[in-house]
């Protein structure tokens, strides 16, 4: 009877086995499901339960130094020995979760040039942190509605050399604080961004009184009486309202070879509408290996507020002009070290 029993069930499992499976997708929401005899399994769902969570936060810990000398030696067609280095940092604090998210980054640079019979001079200084917050209204949308604040300044005083009595700027003189409201378009799988806003405050700040007094940056210079004396102070900070747009941009370009590129775009409502402020960064990294790189960067500034002196007057007054339009290159090899 058992030996009955036992050929029964191996005889209904294989009847089980045997039964034809039907596979439904629902075009609407792409869902596949399969269907066995009255059971219906939700495949998607059971893959997407066993799926591993994205981390919600993303870190980038990023410091590097480039070096570069030269030396001569009883070199006939002449030259001066000298030394360059370049020190810089990138921190990054990124959360995404679902319709929120919130980009944060520390950018620092610093960079010391030497050359025999000169002194010790500032070749690059900048302080920069950036914040974005931004709440899309459907998973599936790329834009979100955003607010920004942007912090630029630089760490040490600078100078027009040779002269090194007088500093032409320093910490916070000027320092740059923009704050705004608008739509960002972040694409899911690409390292794109545009931003867009139609009212964003900017607050210029010269803290150095000297430079106050002298209207630098933009800001309102001392008043004099006929005497010479000063009767007003020159105005540390001057705020503005206008329109922002951003844009940074990071691909692949061949195989250990990268670009990033970004730009800021601002012009004021009430002050010079349509002048366009302009603060264009690219640069080009050049992978070795893990740990060496070689860097090819641009800087491209204009900025309506800071002006230039043409010419001096026989009452030896200096004369101020238009603005005009600021460039920097530079090409490093060094050493990167990601933690």
């Amino acid at each position: 009877m058992k030996g009955y029993l036992i050929i029964f069930c191996a005889f209904c499992c294989f009847i089980s086995l045997a039964q034809e499976q039907e596979v439904y997708t629902n075009p609407r929401t792409q869902e596949v499901f399969i269907i066995k005899g009255i059971d219906t399994i939700n495949l998607t769902k059971v893959i997407n339960e066993y799926k591993p969570i994205p981390p919600r936060w993303k870190r980038v810990n990023k410091v590097g130094m480039n070096i570069s000398e030269i030396a001569f030696v009883n070199w006939s067609a002449g030259g001066n020995n000298s030394i360059s280095g370049l020190a810089n940092a990138l921190f990054e604090r990124n959360y995404k979760h679902e319709k929120l998210q919130w980009n944060n980054e520390l950018i620092m640079r610093f960079g010391l040039n030497i050359q025999d019979g000169q002194k010790i001079r500032k070749s690059e200084d900048a302080l920069a942190i950036n914040s974005t917050l931004g709440f899309r209204m459907d998973n599936l949308s790329d834009w979100y509605f955003s607010a920004k604040a942007n912090f630029n300044t630089q760490f040490s005083k600078g100078y027009k050399y040779p002269d090194r009595d007088n500093p032409i700027s320093q910490f916070m003189a000027p320092g740059y604080f923009l704050f705004g409201f608008g739509s960002e378009f972040s694409p899911e799988g690409k390292d794109l961004k545009l931003y867009l806003s139609p009212i964003t405050q900017k607050s210029t700040f010269v803290l150095d009184q000297d430079l106050a007094d002298q209207g630098a940056f933009g800001v309102r210079k001392a008043e004099y009486d006929a005497n010479g004396i000063k009767i007003r102070n020159g105005q540390n900070v001057v705020t503005e309202i206008g329109i922002l747009v951003t844009n940074s941009y990071q691909t692949k370009l061949y195989d250990n070879m990268f670009l990033s590129n970004r730009i800021t775009l601002y012009t004021d409502y009430l002050n010079s509408f349509g002048n366009i402020d302009i603060n264009w960064l690219v640069d080009v990294e050049l992978k070795v290996n893990e740990y060496v790189v070689a860097n090819v960067g641009t800087q491209l500034i204009y900025d309506n507020d800071i002006k230039f002196e043409e010419r001096t007057l026989a009452s030896g007054e200096k004369f101020s002009y238009s603005p005009k339009v600021q460039f920097k290159q530079s090409l490093g090899v060094g050493v990167v070290y990601n933690f």
